[in-house]
């Protein structure tokens, strides 16, 4: 169980047109991994018969919603688990209707990992690109084109090439950091789990054994240390009398006993005097633990605040450029206020500004454009009402990432991504 436990765990999400075989896929994966149980089986094999399937349809296994399975396709986010004997897997399964773009930003958001699948017959289309650009935007590792339904067109090379050559300069458009080619039969399991005969040009790995090597997002102790304090612990008893420490998670970084370290935003400067995590005291601490600090000097410290090494200071604003998706059906407005709540920070926030809406299938700038709507992904610029600490999201997605919330019905209806200017995300094709 022990080695259950520790073993890596891989985030990715599925993408693609409509049909284009998403569900399918995970279907495929889970059934050849091994990965589901007899009773599901069970309860898929009798599904498939009702809806008049000669054979199983693993899509059933994701499309978990009765309205999913009546439309036969993905409305939600749904996230699968599954492990092999080398890692742990979480899917977010998303949708591939423009109507649910939010719900592809939600799935993508906390990946390490994008597949986008398309569909041999019909190659590179709008989706495509869509789906592209949100793995460019989310700075996701790496980037899996699957070319589904290659039985289709009898397993042709030549197809497949074309496919890869094309999507190879949108790649390179979108800055996408690694991408690789993987040529698939999801309903027959051709390079799925297994190597397929029917391939003998394509001398890549499995979509399994790639899942199964690909780099986590790891680096996150190495990047500037950053700890939004979300509880003060001062217990009220004899024993513990003098006890204070600042309780949070390490967002990125790491600290040591010692460290010269500043509390944001009132720049106050003090060093650790110890590091608590749960009932033990430890030297040193790496994101994400979740941590206790305690400092030699009686500073004030309140949830909201973060606390950095004094040499690697985040930025420190009230004037914050985001890129938005809007997640509600009440349209932005510039000039409201709005909640903005970052790391563990709350704040009010006037939008200022509208720059420029993203036209995500064309990846287009439309300049002028003010009218933001459930779905769009538009760049704004926010007032606060006090200072973010930030780090733009290209370096950190926790302390570069926000949401935006109405501040009457408490609704989230905005997620953002600090960006440091307007030309950072000008892509065009």
């Amino acid at each position: 169980m022990n080695g259950y436990l520790d073993m890596e765990l891989l985030r990715f999400t599925t993408a693609g047109s409509v049909d284009d075989g998403k569900s399918t896929l995970i279907g495929r994966l889970l059934y050849d991994s091994k990965s589901i149980f007899e009773d599901q089986l069970e309860a898929v094999k009798a599904a498939s018969e009702r809806l008049g399937n000669d054979e199983l349809n693993l899509a059933l296994l994701t499309d978990g919603l009765r309205a999913e399975r009546e439309q036969g396709i993905t409305i939600d986010v749904a996230y699968r688990y599954f492990a092999t004997p080398k890692r742990k897997f979480i899917i977010a399964d998303t949708p591939g209707h423009i109507e649910y773009t939010r719900n592809m930003v939600t799935g993508a958001s906390t990946a390490d990992a994008a597949i986008i699948l398309v569909d041999a017959r019909n190659g590179i289309i709008e989706q495509t690109k869509r789906h592209s650009y949100i793995a460019s935007l989310l700075q996701l590792d790496s980037v899996i084109l699957a070319v589904n339904k290659m039985d289709m067109v009898d397993f042709s090379e030549k197809i497949f090439e074309n496919i890869r050559l094309e999507y190879a300069e949108i790649a390179d458009k979108l800055k996408l950091k690694k991408v690789f080619y993987i040529p698939i039969s999801a309903r027959d399991g051709d390079n799925v789990v297994h190597k397929s005969g029917k391939t003998p040009w394509y001398r890549g790995e499995t979509l399994l054994s790639l899942l199964e090597t690909l780099p986590i997002r790891e680096g996150l102790e190495r990047l500037p240390a950053r700890l939004p304090v979300q509880y003060v612990i001062r217990p009220q008893s004899d024993r513990f009398h003098d006890y204070r420490a600042y309780a949070g998670r390490l967002a990125s970084g790491s600290f040591r006993v010692g460290d010269k370290v500043t509390i944001l935003p009132s720049l106050t400067e003090s060093t650790i005097k110890a590091i608590d995590e749960a009932d033990k005291s430890i030297e040193e601490a790496f994101a994400p633990q979740s941590i206790a600090v305690r400092l030699n000097d009686n500073v004030d410290v309140s949830r909201g605040n973060m606390i950095v090494k004094s040499n690697e200071r985040p930025h420190l604003n009230t004037n914050i450029s985001l890129l938005v998706c809007w997640l509600n059906h009440r349209p932005l407005s510039i000039g409201a206020k709005y909640i903005i709540r970052h790391t563990t920070d709350e704040v009010f926030g006037i939008v200022k500004d509208v720059y420029f809406k993203v036209n995500i299938n064309t990846l287009e700038n439309i300049i002028g454009d003010k009218f933001v709507k459930i779905n769009d992904m538009a760049h704004i610029y926010i007032k606060t009402s006090k200072p973010l600490k930030y780090d733009y999201y290209a370096q950190n997605r926790t302390t570069g990432s926000l949401v935006i919330i109405d501040e009457v019905t408490h609704e989230t209806v905005g997620a953002g991504m600090i960006v440091e200017s307007l030309e950072e995300q000008t892509f065009a094709i």
